[in-house]
């Protein structure tokens, strides 16, 4: 049997899912990768420093207009791009089982864009927008808004720096996400996809290795090589949005 349907009669017979999602699935639409290749955090930024420094709390919170000018750069991206076919399968394949959750790295919002049940999906970074107010904590602001002006964006209530509800590095996951997710992965799953994602943190780690010593199915669908790679049950070594619409239609509706 192909790789493919593989992967096709896994999900077909799997009651519980989830979908781990990273940069590489929203590349399609022209978003940058953060790692890998030609990947945003790879090099320096103008100033001489690491990009998780320019995105950092501490930058945010002593040079915003640092920090805000590499944030303003993801939210015209954001923006200006749109979900493609693989997020669109994957809102096809969570109506069709109740029980598919998803997991995403991505700040991009295209998973609620693209159809997918907000109820079950886990933004483990938040998202690019709406911003607020991170001294009166107004909030509700539109990103599109904000961005074309001034840098950093102030609140027109206080004057305070306005901020996305984003995770920056060296800030905690959102707590609501993490117990969310923990919820989720003490019930267990039948089959985890992994999709564009490097696999470097360990809340993507620990639910595909636990699927495996379950006895469940991990597949992995990425075009480069991860650190769970060696470990999953079938890789398919290609682009989301080339395959995930073909699996679907190895399923039936």
């Amino acid at each position: 049997m192909d790789t493919i349907r593989q992967v096709a009669q896994a999900l077909e017979s799997a009651q519980r899912i989830l979908v781990i999602t990273g940069a590489g699935l929203s590349a399609d639409s022209g978003l940058p990768t953060y790692r890998g290749l030609n990947g945003l955090y790879n090099g320096k930024t103008e100033e001489g420093i690491p990009i998780e420094a320019a995105l950092s709390g501490t930058m945010f919170r002593h040079r915003p207009d640092v920090c805000w000018k590499y944030l303003a750069e993801l939210g015209r991206a954001c923006l200006s791009a749109q979900p493609n076919a693989g997020h669109e399968a994957i809102a096809e394949l969570q109506r069709r089982k109740s029980e598919c959750w998803v997991l995403t790295q991505n700040i991009d919002g295209f998973h609620r864009r693209a159809g997918s049940p907000m109820d079950r999906v886990i933004e483990i970074h938040g998202e690019m927008g709406p911003l607020f107010c991170s001294a009166c904590e107004a909030g509700n602001i539109p990103v599109a808004d904000k961005i074309g002006h001034s840098l950093p964006p102030r609140c027109d209530r206080c004057g305070g720096v306005l901020r996305p509800p984003v995770v920056l590095f060296e800030e905690a996951l959102p707590a609501r996400a993490v117990s969310t997710l923990m919820q989720q992965n003490a019930t267990g799953y039948d089959v985890v996809l992994l999709i564009g994602t490097t696999a470097s943190f360990p809340y993507v780690i620990e639910p595909a290795l636990q699927t495996l010593t379950n006895g469940g199915f991990v597949a992995e669908i990425n075009p480069t090589m991860t650190d769970l790679s060696a470990s999953v049950t079938v890789r398919l070594q290609k682009r989301a949005v080339d395959v995930l619409s073909i699996i679907l239609s190895h399923m039936s509706d």
